[in-house]
């Protein structure tokens, strides 16, 4: 589990410079930009369904570059859940309006009346430019779970599909 989060960071240690090479320039994804991000979708857990409602920020180090940090509340089902996620992230901006993406997490679940559960991933997608400072991204997220029980959670890993808004500033 552990290992391929790790290996989703080396491929991001070794794309950044090559990346980094063109010359482009990088736009909204450039160093020193801020973005702020809004989720909401579906999501299932405990044999219950919940409403998911996220926002989070992300700040450009380098051309590309991003680290993050986003905050999730599942509602609706039971137990409640709430994830804080800290992230790095790189944007190809060197493409065209399809800026694909790669990216490593680490997460912190809180769950009503059960231990506090962390989990690592990594995840694949792209932004389709929605107007002058607004992105629009799709992707896949892998997610293995650290130290966990199946017979309490089920599954200790899992890939879903994610979709952001992205406004850029």
């Amino acid at each position: 589990m552990a290992r391929k989060a790790w290996i989703a960071v080396a491929v991001l240690l070794l794309i950044v410079p090559h990346a980094r090479a063109q010359n482009v320039s990088a736009g909204l994804f450039a160093k020193g930009r801020t973005h702020v991000v809004a989720t909401a979708g579906v999501g299932s857990a405990f044999n219950d369904d919940y409403l998911v409602l996220g926002l989070g920020v992300s700040y450009y180090v380098i051309d590309g570059l991003n680290v993050g940090l986003a905050f999730e509340s599942w509602t609706g089902g039971d137990p409640k859940m709430r994830k804080l996620t800290p992230s790095a992230q790189y944007v190809f901006y060197q493409l065209g309006r399809i800026k694909p993406y790669v990216g490593a997490f680490y997460r912190r679940t809180y769950i009503d009346g059960l231990p506090d559960i962390d989990s690592a991933g990594a995840r694949a997608g792209a932004y389709f430019q929605a107007g002058r400072n607004a992105y629009l991204g799709a992707g896949v997220v892998y997610e293995s779970y650290v130290d966990c029980r199946e017979s309490l959670y089920r599954s200790c890993s899992s890939t879903y599909p994610e979709v952001t808004f992205t406004f850029a500033f």
